[in-house]
């Protein structure tokens, strides 16, 4: 196996913006994952944007529904062993 390399970082990255990718990518509307999670939509919406926190649960919530650790939404701007260890 190749010596990994990971790529340098070109720009940060917050938790709303981390909720808002994984969304997309996984071809979620936020009017789907509300349903999906039982977290309204306008709550989404507000941690896209990072006006409000994710907090613990709904981190917990959003996790399950991508299939995820909560760390990777909750922590976004590590770069340690758990990003290895999910790719």
């Amino acid at each position: 196996m190749k010596t990994f390399h990971p790529a340098r970082k070109r720009i940060d990255v917050s938790v709303g913006d981390s909720v808002r990718i994984i969304r997309e990518l996984q071809g979620y509307s936020q009017n789907g994952l509300a349903r999906l999670t039982g977290i309204p939509q306008a709550t989404l919406s507000a941690v896209e944007n990072d006006r409000i926190d994710i907090g613990k649960r709904r981190a917990e919530q959003l996790a399950k529904a991508f299939k995820v650790h909560p760390a990777i939404i909750m922590f976004p701007e590590y770069e340690g062993d758990l990003i290895q260890q999910a790719a």
